[in-house]
């Protein structure tokens, strides 16, 4: 799995070009992904940043995708979540990039990792918990995975958040196997629109806490959402699945379940309305 990506060469277009962010208005969300879990989304209201991570190497993980944009590309940063400890997910030297004495959210018992990097304030959160910030209101929902940096580390937690955007609303999954917690993120909160991961789900154990393509899409219809933004494949190679395996498979399973249309691949670094 190491070896490969040691000779692979690095996809995706490394611009120096600063995107053109749209001006929005009211009701409008604009999604840039960055590529792996991490995404900037966009209201007239507010610019927030989830799991940002520019890490060329993830200790002996090698990134195969260059980052959609540059974190000096960014917009004002008011707000940023983080959905769990792991070194894909909260990436300290990227986060010392971008803190700008704004609020950062995390889950519970991940406070400590996020000290002292430049940022104003830190709230913890729990699942089912709720914070309001300006422009969006955000709940820390379950997930199936788990929260640890080191082996022996078990008190952290881990989950994903849902965004109120003002009659608009973006769920951003974190990792998660499929379970049935995504009925009930459904049927409490209906996000319009899901980040749901689909690689990094072959190999022994692997399946237990991420999804594969097929249980990504039930997790979509379990959640009731109108549009479906893959993510969490393609970047690093944390697995043993063909890099180009989980979006076929996604394709081919929305496909035959008459929801393709639903689905929406970003490219890496354009920004999208919704």
């Amino acid at each position: 799995m190491l070896l490969p990506a040691l000779f692979t060469r690095k996809r995706g277009h490394q611009n120096g070009i600063p995107p053109i962010f749209p001006k929005l208005k009211k009701g409008q969300i604009c999604i840039t992904w960055i590529g792996h879990a991490s995404f900037l989304i966009q209201t007239s209201q507010a610019n927030i940043l989830i799991d940002p991570n520019w890490a060329n190497w993830l200790l002996v993980v090698r990134r195969l995708r260059h980052a959609g944009l540059l974190h000096h590309h960014l917009p004002s940063i008011d707000l940023v979540l983080i959905t769990h400890a792991h070194f894909d997910h909260l990436h300290r030297r990227s986060l010392r990039k971008i803190a700008s004495n704004q609020p950062i959210v995390v889950p519970s018992g991940v406070a400590d990792l996020v000290h002292g990097l430049g940022f104003e304030k830190v709230y913890e959160m729990k699942w089912w918990e709720r914070l309001r910030f300006p422009g969006a209101a955000i709940t820390f929902v379950p997930a199936k995975h788990w929260g640890a940096r080191k082996v022996t580390d078990h008190h952290r937690g881990y989950g994903g958040y849902v965004l109120d955007l003002g009659g608009r609303s973006v769920y951003h999954a974190g990792d998660s196997g499929y379970f049935h917690g995504f009925r009930e993120i459904g049927k409490k909160l209906h996000p319009e629109i899901s980040l749901l991961p689909i690689g990094a789900y072959h190999g022994p154990k692997f399946g237990e806490n991420h999804m594969d393509p097929e249980e990504s899409l039930h997790a979509f219809q379990d959640l009731r959402s109108k549009v479906l933004i893959p993510m969490h494949f393609g970047t690093y190679r944390l697995s043993y699945e063909p890099l180009h395996e989980p979006p076929q498979r996604l394709m081919q399973a929305a496909s035959e379940a008459g929801r393709l249309a639903d689905v929406r691949f970003l490219i890496e670094g354009m920004p999208t309305l919704f």
